[in-house]
């Protein structure tokens, strides 16, 4: 006799969990043994793995090819500035403010650009975008077109001192882009997540065996929406500033976050995470070279389009069926009649 057990961990998972829990633990002692630089920069990478792991979830299995994500990192930040500004609120609980803020406001924004498919959704989300820049552009109180500054009032309610600003910051943002992961791998990991592998692989066979297509893609809006909104507001904390055209910038918000995931690998949890890492590699060591920077970066988007459609860590899988995070179901059989095993 044997009987089944469906389990998600590999050796190869198992290996990669041990080396994430690693170094989370190096990164978390990161103020003990970096510089101020090295702080702030190392924040700006969780930033990005954060939103390229929700645009990944939107894009990669959702199938919901958004180009105005920006338009929930500058309702964030300007939600953070606006609760603080005009309401008294603590900075850091602005930010969690934001988030459910910012996914009822995607409610309505589902609603509507939910009625258009494919590159039309694309510019529609855009177009949204563009809208909320021009509101905030009128809010005179938070400045208009111009921008406004947090309060130093603000600011040292925080912390004290600035070392102490910039450490609060910096645990701040490891905790939300290690939130997000884990809300990531949590929802993949239910009945949920395996709608949306099925949606990502083939909708329409996902649609014909009973999946509300629609439903989870309108729930993955709104929440990524919740947390998109999250990380602007954190961003802009560590800014201290804002204006429409930085919070709502396509460039700086998408395109660069599209840029990851694509080189990563799109539809897998892991890919944002390289991709963060080359992405992050390659400005450091070439953003002295202008716009010939931004050309170089075009042409490797390119190269790896090319020679491995699924991106980097796809390939990697594909090759050496590495697993860094357990997420796909194995059926093990397990012989009842052999006492070993």
């Amino acid at each position: 006799m044997s009987e089944h057990r469906v389990e998600h961990a590999t050796r190869s998972s198992q290996v990669g969990v041990a080396l994430i829990a690693v170094t989370l633990i190096a990164l978390a002692l990161a103020p003990f043994w970096g510089d101020r630089q090295t702080l702030r920069l190392l924040a700006e990478v969780y930033a990005f793995v954060a939103l390229a792991s929700l645009w990944n979830l939107l894009a990669g299995y959702a199938g919901l090819v958004s180009v105005g994500q920006q338009a929930f990192v500058g309702l964030g930040g300007y939600l953070l500035f606006a609760l603080v500004i005009m309401f008294d609120v603590h900075p850091v609980l602005a930010i969690f403010i934001a988030g459910p803020v910012a996914a009822i406001i995607a409610i309505p924004v589902a609603a509507l650009t939910f009625r258009l498919r494919g590159a039309y959704f694309a510019i529609g989300t855009w177009v949204v975008a563009e809208v909320f820049r021009l509101l905030a552009s009128q809010v005179s109180v938070l400045g208009g077109g111009s921008g406004i500054s947090l309060p130093a009032a603000a600011v040292i309610a925080m912390a004290p001192t600035r070392q102490a600003r910039e450490f609060a910051i910096y645990w701040l943002a490891l905790a939300l882009a290690v939130i997000v992961l884990v809300a990531i791998v949590v929802l993949l990991r239910s009945r949920h997540g395996l709608a949306l592998t099925a949606i990502r692989d083939n909708e329409t066979a996902a649609q014909s065996n009973g999946i509300g297509v629609v439903r989870i893609k309108y729930i993955v809006y709104v929440l990524v929406a919740f947390g998109t909104a999250m990380i602007g507001a954190l961003i802009f904390l560590q800014k201290l500033r804002i204006s429409p055209d930085t919070a709502f910038s396509v460039n700086d918000w998408t395109a660069f976050v599209i840029f990851i995931t694509v080189i990563g690998g799109i539809g897998r949890i892991e890919g944002p995470i390289i991709g963060t890492i080359i992405f992050f590699v390659m400005r450091q060591t070439l953003s002295d070279l202008g716009s010939m920077y931004l050309l170089i970066m075009g042409a490797v988007a390119i190269v790896v389009m090319l020679w491995a459609p699924k991106g980097v860590w796809g390939l990697i899988v594909e090759r050496y069926g590495w697993q860094a995070l357990p997420l796909q179901r194995r059926l093990v059989l397990k012989d009842k009649s052999r006492p070993d095993a």
